[in-house]
């Protein structure tokens, strides 16, 4: 990639990566070529545009070339940087978690502002992964407490880490398991979830970045909608008197899921919210 006679400016080296991952067919590729190498040199992206003509050093150039392979493979950026961000915050992120997601902030949101007026609410986050969700959640409300729950060991590493971060760890509990199961007992003011929901047949179709993601937090069963099931099925048992449940959805789940919770007899539909690209996203369902 790098011929070490040559030098080798930030300028250059950004216009040589672009067109690279251009051929390789990355969707980004200035914007992933700014990223790595900001993440290389460890300054900010603005920092490269008045440091154009700034000789890169020979570690650096090492450590870009290592990065930029790994981005040529179809490596996610945020796995190679290890961190996105989120509602804000820096989120560390592996491979062994979802990458948090802008759609997901629309979650959190919704669920902030109506919890904004309870006094000390109870949360439950269910496939927490990087502790996004729920760690923006403690962040943002000095009051609440939580528990989150999640089936992989490596992903409640990853969340716990998350937590000490951003300094709520003392007010979540982490829970190894599958769903409901490490809660029992337990009642909440909100139970959140984004669950796997990618139907079977549809994991082939998706980009190789998102197919190196953890299939765990992807694959939803045949329609993608087991994981809504079981919520819907068994969550209105772990919900407070006035307590709700917020959902992310897939493409055209929402009104489904919504129907699914509505035939229960145990839940009334308080509102879907779209994304920003007018996608139905969120579900929220009120107990009753």
């Amino acid at each position: 990639m790098v011929n070490k006679k040559e030098v080798w400016t930030i300028q250059t080296i950004l216009n040589w990566t672009r067109q690279y991952f251009l051929d390789k067919g990355v969707e980004n590729p200035r914007l992933d070529a700014e990223v790595l190498l900001s993440h290389i040199l460890g300054k900010e992206r603005l920092y490269l545009y008045v440091h154009f003509d700034q000789p890169l050093e020979e570690a650096e150039l090492s450590a870009f070339r290592a990065a930029v392979k790994q981005r040529a493979a179809r490596l996610p950026v945020a796995y190679i940087v290890g961190m996105k961000e989120f509602m804000g915050l820096d989120f560390e992120v592996t491979p062994a978690v979802l990458i948090p997601r802008p759609d997901t902030e629309i979650l959190v949101e919704a669920v902030l502002k109506r919890l904004a007026a309870v006094d000390s609410p109870y949360i439950l986050d269910l496939g927490t992964g990087s502790g996004a969700i729920c760690v923006s959640m403690l962040a943002k409300l000095p009051t609440a407490k939580g528990m989150t729950v999640d089936i992989s060991a490596e992903a409640l590493a990853v969340a716990k880490g998350n937590a000490d971060r951003h300094l709520v760890a003392e007010r979540l509990t982490f829970c190894q398991g599958d769903l409901f199961a490490p809660v029992k007992g337990q009642v909440f003011t909100a139970i959140l979830s984004n669950p796997p929901y990618i139907p079977e047949a549809d994991i082939a179709g998706l980009t190789p970045e998102v197919r190196q993601e953890p299939n765990l937090a992807l694959a939803g069963g045949k329609d993608g909608l087991d994981f809504y099931r079981r919520i819907i099925q068994d969550g209105r048992g772990y919900l407070s008197t006035h307590g709700f449940i917020a959902m992310e959805v897939g493409i055209g789940q929402a009104q489904v899921v919504a129907k699914m919770a509505e035939e229960t007899g145990c839940f009334k539909v308080s509102d879907i919210i779209k994304d920003y690209s007018g996608i139905d996203r969120v579900v929220v369902l009120d107990g009753l």
